[in-house]
This record gives C-alpha cells, sequence and structure tokens, in this order.
C-alpha cells in the first residue's frame, strides 16, 4: 500500500495530526509520500518526521487583526497556480490519496480518479455537528476546498456516524502544574497581546508566536515557535489562552488544562468550534482582547472537563495500511469511550439536541 498523505499546512493543528500518523505509519506495511501546502516552503519547522516531503503553494486563508481578511484572500492566492499545480500532481505510483483538508491533493485525486480519503476536523461539519458563523460562501469552501471520496471527521464528541475522536501528538512529558498561563493567539497582534496580559501584573504569561524574540516583558516571556518548548509549557501550564483551533484545544482537554478561547473573526470553522465548546462545558469563550474577561477568567478559573481521548492515529494508521475497508462508522463506534454521551453537561446534551441543522 502506497499513499500521498497531503496536509494543509497554514495552521500547526494540522501538521501536529501528521506528526502522529507518520509516528504511527513506522513499522507497518504501508508507504507514505508526503506533501504539504499552505505555507511558505521556508518558513515550515520541525520537520525531520515527514523525511524528503513535497511542497506546493496551495491555498490560504489571509488574516489581519484577529479576524479573515477576504479581500487579502482573493489577493494573495493564485488560482492559476493551484489549478497547474493539481493537473501535474504524478499520482500513477499511488493507490490512494489521504488528506488532511490540503486542496492541491484532494483535486489531484478527483482529477485523476483515484480514492480519496479525508481526515480532518473539517470532515466532521454536518448537519448535526454544532455550526456558527455559516454563510453561503463559507459553507461553499467547506464543501469543495478539498473534496473527498471518504470523509472521516475529528471532534470533541460523536456528532455523526463518521466522527472520530481527535488525533493528538503529546509527548509523554510530567505534567506538574507552574505558574504560569500559556498563550498562544497567532492571528493577533502580538504587541496587543502583550499589553493585554501586561495588565495583570501578578500573573506570568508565556506568549509564543512566528516571529517573536525570545524577550521578557515584565510578567510576560515571548518566546518564537518552537514545537519542543510549547510543549514543556503546555505541560506545566495552569491554563491556556488560545484561538479556536481544534488541534491545541484537543491536546488541552486532554491534559486536562483550563481554556479561554477566542474564535478568529469571520472564520466558520473557529466559530463554530467555540459554540460546541460552550455546549460542551468545555472551555470559557471571547471574542475580544477584553481586561475584564481574562480577569475573571484567571480569578475563577474553572476545573477543566475529565475527557480522555484513545490512540486514534494508531487505529488509522492500521486502517490505511491494511487498505482501508472498515466503514468510518465502525471505526468510530470502536474510538469512542462508551462515556462520551453520558458525560456531558445536561444543559449541554439538551442543546445538541436542539441542533438540526447549522446555524446561520
Amino acid at each position: 500500500m502506497r499513499i500521498l498523505y497531503g496536509v494543509q499546512a497554514t495552521g500547526q493543528g494540522h501538521i501536529s495530526r501528521a506528526r502522529a500518523m507518520a509516528r504511527a505509519f513506522r513499522g507497518l506495511d504501508i508507504e507514505v509520500d508526503w506533501l504539504f501546502t499552505g505555507r511558505p516552503c521556508e518558513r515550515l519547522f520541525d520537520m525531520e518526521p515527514f523525511g524528503s516531503f513535497q511542497h506546493r503553494r496551495g491555498l490560504t486563508f489571509a488574516t489581519r487583526a484577529g479576524g479573515i481578511s477576504y479581500l487579502n484572500t482573493v489577493v494573495g492566492n493564485n488560482l492559476f497556480q493551484f489549478l497547474r499545480d493539481a493537473r501535474s500532481l504524478n499520482l500513477d505510483a499511488y493507490d490512494a490519496i489521504v488528506t488532511d483538508f490540503e486542496p492541491v491533493s484532494a483535486w489531484a485525486g478527483r482529477l485523476a480518479g483515484i480514492r480519496t480519503i479525508g481526515i480532518g476536523h473539517q470532515y466532521a461539519f454536518g448537519d448535526t455537528t454544532p455550526t456558527s458563523g455559516g454563510n453561503a460562501l463559507s459553507r461553499f469552501i467547506m464543501r469543495h476546498f478539498a473534496p473527498v471520496d471518504v470523509p472521516l471527521g475529528l471532534h470533541w464528541h460523536p456528532y455523526a456516524g463518521n466522527v472520530l475522536p481527535p488525533i493528538l501528538d503529546l509527548p509523554d512529558l510530567p505534567r506538574a502544574q507552574a505558574d504560569h498561563v500559556l498563550v498562544y493567539l497567532p492571528f493577533e497582534d502580538q504587541a496587543e497581546v502583550t499589553r493585554w496580559l501586561q495588565q495583570f501584573p501578578q500573573q506570568r504569561f508565556r506568549q509564543y508566536a512566528a516571529g517573536l524574540d525570545e524577550c521578557e516583558r515584565g510578567n510576560v516571556l515571548l518566546h518564537p515557535t518552537s514545537i519542543n518548548a510549547f510543549k514543556h509549557d503546555l505541560a506545566s501550564s495552569r491554563g491556556v489562552i488560545c484561538n479556536s483551533g481544534f488541534e491545541l484545544i484537543s491536546e488541552c482537554l486532554q491534559w486536562r488544562k483550563p481554556v479561554l478561547t477566542k474564535p478568529l473573526a469571520g472564520q466558520m470553522e473557529q466559530l463554530s468550534n467555540a459554540r460546541a465548546l460552550l455546549q460542551l462545558d468545555y472551555a470559557r469563550v471571547i471574542h475580544s482582547l477584553c481586561g475584564d474577561a481574562l480577569a475573571q477568567w484567571l480569578a475563577t478559573t474553572p476545573a477543566p472537563p475529565v475527557v480522555h481521548y484513545g490512540r486514534v492515529h494508531e487505529v488509522l494508521a492500521r486502517w490505511l495500511a491494511s487498505g482501508a475497508q472498515e466503514a468510518p462508522a465502525a471505526l468510530a463506534q470502536r474510538l469512542w469511550p462508551q462515556y462520551a454521551k453520558s458525560a456531558l453537561p445536561k444543559r449541554a446534551d439538551s442543546a445538541l439536541q436542539a441542533l438540526s441543522a447549522p446555524a446561520s
């Protein structure tokens, strides 16, 4: 079995899942070639697990001041280059394509008639999954950005038969709690984030983002992006402040870290994640860098939920190596623990039952 595995590299979450899958493939009877798009190749880091990977420009969303900039998105993407990349990708050697919402591999597989399997958070969005901030454009993008034949979604709750628990990229680290709060808001103005945190000099913060120089600004220790340092600081943190991306919050839930989250304005996936987190009672949500909201969270940080997600990456790696014939619903039945629904707060359970269609 030989597959091409496409990864949307705009955010770190997709790459984190890919790292977990790369470890799980070791020792199995499967050959995997990796393709990354959505971020300049020189801005990718800690890519050793993927060997000699391929890279294309792909498509990505442009952000500005904590929100989606649709004008910059249109100007910044080259649709003709994308179509050339999809048509010219050589797929002759592959038995199947796997994509984590990566559009070049997905469309190349569709154009070539090769079975394409989607494994990612975006494939969990169906009629019974909490959604928010959607409009005709966002729904069109969600359906057509990276189309697949077999969609396997990832989410915090089994909203549908094709939805599996999160894939986690967590090292074996001690989790003795220190006094710092980990902050990762990569789409915000970092100087504004620092000023927001400095309003609370009694609390230590560790702020991560690409392009930051390592230095100390009062009670805020700034760090450039680094996988190892970030995971160590996550393991020892007393809580996490982040945008509403799926992967980091999944890691926080697994390691029982309280979360204060700010969804990216205008981004359907993050707004929907925030809605799900509120309904599940898994995190507190803010929509601006509000001092009062941060003060309240620091003073009354809620106990994190008790959840445990299994080794989904290992199950999926074996599934792919054996030909990916088992139905997604059978995988979901095996991977969700029995307590998944009964452990929900009653108010969240009733809210989920009321979701007969996505919010508009």
